[in-house]
């Protein structure tokens, strides 16, 4: 444990805890468990030279001076499989092997700590190779970091979204199935690749794109990662590349999302990544997806409202127009303004901030392909929302027409008998359309599910919204300056009544459709064999 708190680079915080590589740093922290604690300024002081880390080599090593007597010690401390064939000749290299292939299938990380001690007045060793060989092994160190109790629920939901997990560890292989299996990664298999770093672009191709297993690329180096993401990037997959060290940020920066670690990451990782986990918690980064769909959705519902009010405004001036005057124009200018620039703002803008839909994170991914705005969308607010709305705003009107004894073709110009008939007309057609606002707005708010599984009530920016333009519009009918400004005339009570079920009958059209559609989504999944494997990635992010 000495050898091993030794051969470090942490520091010590103001609390005097170790700061640095978690690793290491758990190795200072169990020596000084174990009654050997190490200070790190005394531990430069006496330390004559240093070899970092080389992921390649998968060890380190220092050479210390041992004060009071004479010699110099050069330890070492790696991957087993890096650390054991530098042993001398006729070390017991087997039995090694099995203790460390034991840890590893515990999910421990595995350390060999070695050691060679050099003769009296002799130099220390200038070169990495020199310092590295003829060694003595002291034992070997499992370290254990626990995963993350809601780690299992986070990879669970990415499987339900259609993500697929991989992993690409410089640890060993059976350390890092042994993690993976603990967490639910290997679905609906785990496949092991021991010596990844000398993969071909052959073998990741059939690897990441021909397989279907969640892949633990084991004992990698950092050009691993990198081939990784090209190669799914190059099949049209999306990629989350995550990392923390320097030699991560050409993978995070070739991924389409890298995802840094804020805590423990290096600056040059944050750089190069497009996210930064602040907390560097897995579970986040499903969050980030839920949260990305999230915002998706909301902007295509703001669109879905929106455009459903281009029909009920459209019909009104085609009627006119292709009667030729005979019907007269059943809205004004000044009311579609009001329409577009008072009702509908502050509804579209509350749904922006709509919650998930339930089973957002149940469906597949979206291809990359797939513009904001889809044919399926203009059906619905053109067809079903938009002319569902233009017939009833149109029933209105003709509605207090007849009701009044007009006939097409008669006059209702200023004068006229039926002017005042006109007049309430037009505030029938505009209060019609503001009332099938509101039920659009309601049906906007799912595309798939059915409001109750949100919550009538669960956007209040919303409810709010639609009172601002209940209030306005009974402003613009009832106020008299507002009704000479506008063209506008009170409404009787049972156009009143006529109007308010205008919202009812838009939403639960709507309604109806996504029931319907619901229905016939079941019933393919409902005669699916079990075994059928999670939704590809390989179509969205």
């Amino acid at each position: 444990m000495r050898s091993a708190a030794l051969c470090t680079t942490v520091t010590r915080d103001v609390d005097g805890e170790p700061h640095g590589d978690p690793t290491e740093a758990a190795l200072v922290a169990g020596a000084a468990e174990r009654g050997v604690p190490m200070d790190p300024a005394s531990r430069d002081t006496q330390r004559l030279a240093l070899f970092r880390f080389d992921p390649r080599l998968r060890l380190m090593s220092v050479v210390q001076d041992r004060p009071g007597t004479g010699h110099v010690w050069i330890v070492v401390k790696g991957a087993p499989e890096a650390v054991l064939p530098r042993l001398l000749p006729g070390a017991d290299v087997d039995s090694a092997r099995a203790a460390a292939e034991a840890l590893a299938r515990g999910g421990m990380r595995v350390l060999a700590v070695a050691v060679r001690e050099l003769p009296p007045g002799a130099r220390p060793p200038a070169r990495r190779q020199d310092a590295e060989s003829a060694l003595t092994l002291l034992g070997l160190v499992g370290l254990y970091d626990p995963p993350r109790s809601e780690v299992a629920a986070a990879v669970r939901r990415c499987h339900e979204a259609g993500v697929r997990v991989h992993i690409v560890t410089g640890d060993n292989g059976a350390t890092a199935a042994a993690v993976a299996r603990e967490v639910g990664i290997g679905v609906p298999r785990l496949q092991i690749v021991a010596a990844s770093e000398r993969l071909d672009d052959t073998e990741l191709d059939r690897l990441l794109v021909e397989g279907d297993a969640e892949i633990v690329f084991a004992r990698s180096s950092p050009e691993t990662k990198l081939k990784v993401a090209d190669t799914l990037r190059a099949h049209g997959r999306i990629v989350a590349m995550t990392g923390d060290g320097v030699n991560d940020a050409p993978a995070l920066h070739r991924a389409h999302i890298g995802v840094a670690m804020g805590r423990s990451g290096t600056d040059v990782a944050r750089e190069a990544a497009a996210m930064v986990l602040t907390d560097d918690d897995f579970t986040t980064i499903v969050t980030a997806i839920e949260s990305g769909r999230r915002v998706y959705d909301n902007v295509r519902k703001f669109i879905v409202y929106i455009f459903a009010h281009a029909t009920p405004e459209i019909v009104p001036f085609l009627v006119f127009a292709l009667s030729a005057g005979t019907i007269p124009l059943p809205l004004t200018v000044l009311q579609i303004l009001a329409i577009d620039l008072g009702t509908e703002t502050l509804p579209a803008l509350a749904l922006g901030r709509e919650r998930s839909e339930p089973g957002v994170m149940e469906r597949p991914p979206r291809p990359p392909h797939q513009g904001v705005i889809s044919r399926d969308m203009l059906v619905r607010s053109w067809g079903y929302l938009g002319l569902t709305s233009a017939v009833l705003v149109m029933a209105g009107y003709f509605y207090v027409l007849w009701r009044a004894g007009w006939q097409p073709g008669e006059p209702t110009g200023v004068g006229s008998p039926f002017h005042h008939a006109y007049v309430t007309a037009t505030t029938a057609t505009f209060a019609g359309i503001v009332t099938c606002q509101v039920g659009t707005a309601f049906a906007a708010r799912t595309d798939h599910a059915a409001l109750r599984d949100i919550g009538v009530f669960s956007n209040p920016l919303l409810l709010a919204g639609i009172a601002f333009e209940l209030a306005f519009t009974g402003a613009l009918v009832y106020a008299p300056p507002l009704q000479h400004l506008f063209g506008t005339a009170g409404l009787p009570l049972d156009v009143v009544l006529l109007v308010l079920t205008f919202p009812v009958l838009v939403w639960g059209t709507d309604e109806l459709r996504r029931a319907r559609r619901r229905r016939q989504r079941r019933l393919p999944s409902a005669s699916a064999p079990r075994s059928v494997p999670p939704w590809s990635s390989r179509n969205g992010g």
